[in-house]
């Protein structure tokens, strides 16, 4: 079965740093885009970040670009996340999801809450 299992997530203060993970597995991992989406407290889902299969094209969304960073290890499959100068505006449930479109994702983890507060 595909499953998605993401890690890395927690409390942190303005200004500081995570590193979030996404574990895949039961498909061909480095055959697919897979990117990360989050949903804050009480809104809607929010793309953040994607990356092609052998990390040639990376796309971010307008609100995080500059300040994270994603990449990936196909021989691990598993996905990364490395977020930077955290904002109280980044607090949200993220997940990683596998792409099988433009923007579009098929299968999803159960997410990693980041929390970004003093």
């Amino acid at each position: 079965q595909v499953q998605l299992v993401e890690s890395g997530g927690g409390l942190v203060q303005p200004g500081g740093s995570l590193r979030l993970a996404c574990a895949a597995s039961g498909f061909t991992f480095g055959s697919h885009y897979i990117g990360w989406v989050r949903q804050a407290p009480g809104k809607g889902l929010e793309w953040v970040s994607d990356i092609s299969t052998s990390s040639g094209k990376k796309n971010y969304a307008n609100s995080v670009k500059g300040r994270f960073t994603i990449s990936r290890d196909n021989a691990k499959n598993t996905l990364y996340l490395q977020m930077n100068s955290l904002k109280p505006e980044d607090t949200a449930l993220y997940y990683c999801a596998r792409g099988w479109g433009v923007y579009e994702y098929d299968f999803w983890g159960q997410g990693t809450q980041v929390i970004v507060s003093s």
